[in-house]
């Protein structure tokens, strides 16, 4: 005579004598299973990582921009004519953590006839600061040994451009450029400005 095999029950019913209790209980965390999940949440981490910063490129076209305001580089007095003298003006957009790098300086060149050109301080190339040698009439770049001619024009050297220009007025008897961002290639100031009777 076989013995007779235990049956199966559920928990939820009542268990008799020699009958076998099936529990639903969770499947056991493996390790297996733990670093599936931890690899899971890293490719999340680095997806982010990589798409966070496309979507703020993407987007940014459809936020507003910053507007240029007219910020005030001095008399007119402390530029005389024929001379080139470098200004310092305060970013009208400074946050509380730039600084003295909020204090941004420029060359502004007052050509005889009473007009004026300023020129942001960087150089087209890489960004180094340009210098103005009187005794040369040429802007050079320390960097790279790129030049530029006193009304800004590439003279010689790696630069593609010219230096970039900010747009002027003459407000009284102080002299105003529109500041907020510097000028670049996206947004080059007045790249076709050019004084009259010069090529």
């Amino acid at each position: 005579m076989t013995p007779e095999t235990p049956k199966e029950t559920k928990t939820d019913a009542c268990c008799q004598t020699g009958d076998v209790a099936v529990v639903d209980a969770p499947p056991p965390t493996t390790r297996r299973h733990f670093l599936f999940q931890i690899g899971i949440a890293l490719n999340v981490v680095a997806g982010a990582l990589i798409t966070v910063p496309i979507l703020g490129y993407v987007m940014s076209a459809f936020v507003k921009k910053f507007d240029l305001e007219w910020t005030n580089l001095g008399p007119i007095s402390n530029f005389p004519e024929g001379e080139i003298r470098i200004a310092n003006y305060e970013n009208p957009y400074r946050r509380p953590w730039d600084g003295e790098t909020a204090r941004i300086p420029c060359w502004v060149r007052h050509v005889p006839g009473g007009t004026f050109q300023v020129f942001a301080i960087n150089c087209t190339h890489l960004g180094c600061p340009v210098r103005w040698f009187a005794e040369s009439k040429l802007f050079m770049c320390p960097c790279h040994g790129g030049a530029f001619y006193e009304n800004g024009d590439h003279a010689a050297g790696p630069p593609p451009r010219p230096l970039y220009t900010y747009e002027y007025r003459v407000n009284g008897s102080n002299l105003e450029i529109k500041a907020g961002i510097l000028p670049n290639i996206g947004n080059p100031g007045n790249p076709t400005e050019k004084v009259k009777g010069e090529a």
